[in-house]
């Protein structure tokens, strides 16, 4: 196990955004947080990237209690809908994210054209469309050298071409044990590309688990049917 979440919660005034959520994260995995939207999912994302201040909870690494100023080291986290240096070229950025962040300059050509981001190194990024932005925020979260990188909304803004390209090369650098933490309201998206889940709804984690162990704790709550699909038994979980 990379790291666990236990009893995390967000409040806005009178609002519970995150109420008690736990959950663990294995190293090497891709691991789904699905729901819909006002889930809390990016709420989440924010309160373990340290861009939110959490109202309670603790994050454990082996066995070892995760303080907020040491959650750098362990997790990156790369926003929906952001355009960091926007008067910048996706060049600059790519390499701005090697030298500040201590990032893998190896990795650096083949995550450029695994994300077809070639064509538009020298435009600044704030002149992108919302699916080139993606791609290039994407690269940036790739090139950091962090064991845990967080995404929000991975696939938005892109096509269906664009989609399973960008699964694939998501999936090869998990497959050299990036742990990869993947904010998704598609459930068919998630339930094509991930290992395992965190089902998250009104701010409450409602399962976790592969489809098969949140499939038969759907079918412990409600004995008269089988679950197999995953968009089914978040539908029973929630």
């Amino acid at each position: 196990m990379l790291f666990d979440v236990n009893g995390l919660c967000k409040r806005f005034g009178r609002i519970a955004a995150l109420t008690d959520v736990s959950f663990q994260v294995h190293a090497g995995e891709v691991l789904g947080l699905i729901g819909p939207n006002g889930a809390g999912k990016s709420t989440l994302f924010e309160c373990l990237g340290g861009v939110l201040p959490s109202d309670s909870g603790a994050m454990h690494s082996g066995g070892r209690l995760v303080g907020t100023h040491e959650r750098p080291s362990l997790l990156f986290y790369v926003p929906d809908g952001i355009a960091p240096w926007p008067a910048q070229s996706v060049r600059w950025a790519l390499d701005f994210t090697i030298g500040f962040f201590g990032g893998r300059p190896a990795l650096r050509d083949e995550v450029i054209d695994q994300l077809d981001l070639r064509q538009l190194l020298r435009q600044p990024i704030g002149t992108l469309s919302k699916g080139q932005r993606k791609r290039a925020l994407l690269a940036i979260g790739l090139l950091t050298p962090q064991p845990a990188l967080l995404i929000d909304e991975p696939f938005e803004g892109l096509d269906l071409r664009q989609a399973r390209e960008i699964a694939a090369a998501l999936r090869a650098h998990a497959a050299r044990g990036r742990t990869l933490f993947l904010s998704i309201h598609q459930i068919g998206d998630a339930a094509r590309f991930c290992d395992r889940f965190v089902l998250l709804s009104g701010g409450r984690v409602c399962g976790e688990g592969t489809v098969r162990e949140l499939a038969a704790l759907a079918e412990m709550r409600d004995g008269s049917r089988t679950y197999e699909d995953l968009e089914e038994v978040f539908l029973a979980l929630t």
